[in-house]
């Protein structure tokens, strides 16, 4: 009885990882998750190892996590990984509040983001001898 479960939304050469409330905002977010686009997962985990930026940090976590279900979970080879998608989605706004002069005060937002990371194995590539 029950529901059936639902299939894979992926293809079977892909896996996701995912990062909920991550204490920045999407601009700056997507920033670093366009840098890492494309790349290869060792070069977008060494890349963000060396960022000046402090999301730089959170989103090397979720390439790794990616990485490591892709390894364990769906039996990729981990050396043929690539970054094919880092998509960042505006979640919940902390609304503070600002004491200011003459007792009047200033609405501070603190915003806050999601991060989907899709790594995909190349396929292999064929070797010409002639």
């Amino acid at each position: 009885m029950g529901k059936q479960s639902a299939g894979r939304r992926l293809a079977e050469n892909e896996a996701k990882a995912f990062a909920k409330y991550i204490r920045v905002s999407p601009q700056k977010l997507n920033l670093v998750a366009q840098a890492i686009r494309g790349l290869s997962a060792e070069a977008a985990i060494s890349s963000l190892a060396f960022s000046k930026r402090r999301v730089a940090r959170d989103v090397q976590k979720v390439v790794q996590s990616a990485v490591a279900n892709a390894e364990n979970n769906h039996q990729l080879d981990v050396d043929r990984l690539f970054v094919a998608e880092a998509s960042v989605g505006k979640t919940l706004v902390m609304k503070r509040f600002h004491a200011r002069g003459r007792g009047r005060s200033a609405r501070v937002e603190k915003p806050m983001s999601n991060l989907t990371v899709i790594v995909r194995e190349r396929a292999e590539e064929i070797e010409e001898t002639a």
